[in-house]
């Protein structure tokens, strides 16, 4: 089975950073992952690229086969992760079009499958610093060489989808102080470290939330109007990220487990 050294889990195929690649599908002891996984190159470097919601975009978030496509990915060698995601910006600090490296989530999803170690046993994975800082610098720091507005530093609070927050909702949101909401971060970024793995967000804001004073409805429309827009930049950036990517770090995404184990 092909390899590949960096990973790209993106919302849908018009941001694959690949022109070409090798179609592969992999079975995982969890099941299909949303789709085949692509395989292929991009400056030297051999990318495996899955989207996450599947090829046509059809799976509701709370039904993600996040664990299935964590390991998939995986499964191909890949040890570092580049995750972007659609998110709404919770206060006016971030303009439509900004991508944000988050360094924070807040999960208020249930029911989801958010674990490989569900027993016998107890493993308890470290959540203090749930993104790798390595791999999300290197983004911030190609994104500003290209003089694209990429933000460092950030907390995405994670719903459950696929209804979008109600006002109230979205005003208690931004009264703790959260940046962005997105459906997808959770529990796939705690998957990725459960596995040893680096794993980045990148949030490209496609709206302002309902919450924000004055700003209508959040509707599908009106994020897919926006996520068109800011594509191809998106793709530029991971294109430029992917070569200056090194190996994976003696991190604590690397050494997640060493402590982990009760």
């Amino acid at each position: 089975m092909a390899e590949a050294e960096i990973g790209v889990i993106g919302t849908m195929s018009e941001i694959s950073p690949l022109n070409d690649g090798e179609e592969l599908v992999v079975d995982t002891p969890y099941g299909f992952p949303s789709a085949p996984v692509c395989v292929g190159e991009v400056r030297g470097k051999r990318v495996a690229y899955l989207s996450r919601r599947g090829e046509e975009g059809g799976i509701s978030p709370p039904r993600l086969p996040a664990r299935a496509n964590v390991w998939a990915l995986r499964e191909l060698g890949v040890r570092r992760i580049l995750a972007p995601v659609v998110s709404g910006a919770l206060s006016f600090d971030f303009d439509i079009g900004d991508m944000v490296v988050c360094d924070q989530f807040v999960d208020r999803t249930w029911g989801r499958e958010d674990t490989y170690y569900d027993g016998p046993g107890a493993v308890l994975v470290s959540s203090a610093r749930p993104f790798c800082d390595d791999l999300g610098e290197v983004v911030v720091r190609v994104g500003r060489d290209l003089g694209f507005p990429v933000l460092g530093g950030g907390t995405a609070v994670v719903i459950q989808g696929p209804r979008y927050s109600t006002t109230a909702e979205s005003v208690s949101y931004r009264a703790m102080g959260w940046d962005l909401v997105n459906m997808v971060s959770y529990p796939e970024s705690h998957l990725a470290r459960e596995l040893e793995l680096c794993y980045a967000n990148v949030s490209l804001v496609t709206d302002h939330d309902v919450g924000i004073a004055g700003v209508g409805a959040r509707t599908t429309q009106k994020v897919v109007r926006s996520l068109a827009e800011s594509t191809g930049m998106l793709r530029e950036l991971l294109i430029a990220v992917i070569p200056q990517v090194g190996p994976q770090p003696d991190d604590e995404c690397a050494n997640a487990l060493g402590q982990a184990r009760a």
